[in-house]
């Protein structure tokens, strides 16, 4: 990683480079978060970690800045875990292997981390310097932010003095996001009876693969491969003439990442291996065929597996595979006020098979509560129908656009003055904790930037270099022209 220490703005990338080298995987913060406390008391800032591990960090204005509003700069610890299923990585125990590739910064075979490793190493940085000008200035860092937002969640009021919030967690350069979706976790429990299998049947693992995955709010609009649903798909239409016995099925790895990768294992009469190889280089040709240009790699692969003691029952498969079948996926609707912004969607996420039940877990997200709700509607009449029961939580509210936000204006204009071209003003589809900051802060005035990042929440992951500095040069113009208090 030598290289990236290299690259503008030196110390921002320098920073980034450590963060690559402590592990920070969702639920595991604690090793950066104590590098970063122990950094910031040598360097003589006032830190303090608050009840649910989130960090406030405390630095004086410039001289002849004192004057100026309150700025928090505000990033998340950690990090999705997403690894190539080729890729020997423990995300709690090994760095991430980021490297230089032309243009891009990416990691060997896992997720990078840029989100929203890039701008926590902004906050740091400036932290860090002796010669940015700024105000008085705060840096919130959030724990968990990617598997349910606690530390959004247990932020509370008294700890921050700002008056104005500047969330790092955007990722296009150019686009200036005054607005965010709000999402709510919904687990599917279909109940499970077992039974003995067909002692002559064989055992097999079906499993798919080559799916590129990705983050399921931004990158949900692009209409890319569900692994969970395709594998749902191709049980549904051949399941029964195959005479499969499902054993198992596991899918997914983060209630929010589109899923790359899933597995059924099942018994079947020898005699219809041939027929399964048939169906599923069929099934592989189709699906390469419709997602030609959105997901062209997707592969089936057959792999004999120890034989089972015992199989899913006939109605209890059927009601599983019909459920996963039925469910709905991806964009439920865009946006009517925001050309090209997913309003409301679903992912299909996580599948596991335990003991009592196949637990099926979606992110729900939407720019209003009654499309969240809508899709509520949805999956509960489809777990009535199916006999499974589904809970929804972890609840977090979307962040209402604020057209006269002033921040938004500076921001706006510091934009153009710098690079001689107006920023596009967006509202995202992703869950930003800024909407979960009002309530201890309801008078919080926020605006969200970042550089452009590709494919986040996959091993895919990519920050484009030039962005970088181009977002580092405009937060530090704007921390510049933060005004006076009233």
């Amino acid at each position: 990683m030598s290289t990236l220490s290299q690259l503008q703005p030196q110390a921002l990338w320098q920073w980034f480079e450590q963060i690559c080298a402590i592990p920070h995987p969702s639920k595991h913060e604690q090793a950066l978060s104590q590098h970063i406390q122990n950094w910031a008391k040598d360097k003589g800032l006032s830190i303090v970690e608050d009840k649910v591990g989130n960090l406030i960090i405390k630095k004086p204005a410039t001289p002849g800045m004192e004057d100026r509003k309150v700025v928090a700069l505000q990033a998340h610890i950690d990090m999705v875990p997403q690894k190539n299923a080729d890729k020997v990585h423990d995300f709690e125990k090994d760095p991430i292997e980021a490297y230089v590739d032309g243009e891009w910064v990416k990691a060997k075979g896992t997720t990078l981390g840029s989100d929203n490793g890039i701008g926590m190493a902004s906050a740091l940085a400036v932290l860090g310097s002796d010669n940015i000008p700024h105000g008085p200035l705060e840096v919130l860092l959030t724990i968990d932010e990617e598997a349910g937002m606690t530390g959004a969640f247990g932020l509370e009021a008294g700890y921050l003095d700002a008056e104005i919030l500047i969330n790092t967690d955007s990722e296009q350069e150019g686009e200036i996001y005054m607005g965010c979706a709000g999402g709510v976790d919904a687990q599917i429990s279909v109940p499970m009876v077992w039974q003995a299998p067909e002692p002559t049947n064989s055992t097999y693992t079906l499993s798919i693969s080559g799916l590129k995955g990705g983050h399921s709010g931004v990158n949900i609009h692009l209409g890319r491969g569900n692994a969970n649903k395709l594998l749902a798909r191709f049980l549904f239409n051949h399941g029964d003439e195959l005479a499969l016995e499902l054993t198992n099925f596991t899918g997914g790895s983060l209630r929010n990442a589109i899923p790359r990768e899933a597995s059924v294992s099942f018994m079947l009469p020898s005699e219809n291996v041939a027929r399964l190889n048939e169906l599923m280089q069929e099934f592989t040709d189709l699906v390469r065929q419709e997602l030609a240009i959105a997901d062209p790699d997707m592969q089936l692969t057959l792999q004999e597996s120890p034989a089972a003691t015992q199989v899913m029952s006939e109605d209890a498969q059927q009601n599983l595979i019909d459920l996963l079948h039925a469910c709905p996926n991806g964009v439920m609707r865009m946006s009517d006020e925001i050309a090209g912004v997913t309003e409301t969607s679903l992912n299909v996420g996580v599948i596991s098979t335990e003991a009592e039940s196949v637990n099926i877990l979606c992110l729900i997200r939407s720019l209003i509560d009654s499309g969240r709700e809508e899709v509520e509607g949805h999956l509960t009449a489809l777990s009535s129908l199916a006999g499974a029961e589904v809970e929804f939580s972890g609840a977090y509210p979307g962040w209402k656009p604020d057209s006269s936000s002033p921040v938004m204006a500076i921001v706006k204009d510091t934009y153009e003055s710098i690079y001689n071209k107006e920023p596009t003003i967006m509202v995202i589809h992703a869950g930003l904790e800024c909407g979960l900051f009002k309530k201890p802060y309801p008078e919080m005035d926020m605006v969200s930037i970042g550089p452009t990042i590709r494919f986040p929440h996959s091993p895919d992951e990519m920050v484009l270099i030039e962005t970088v500095d181009q977002y580092w040069k405009l937060l530090l113009a704007v921390l510049e022209r933060i005004p006076a208090k009233a």
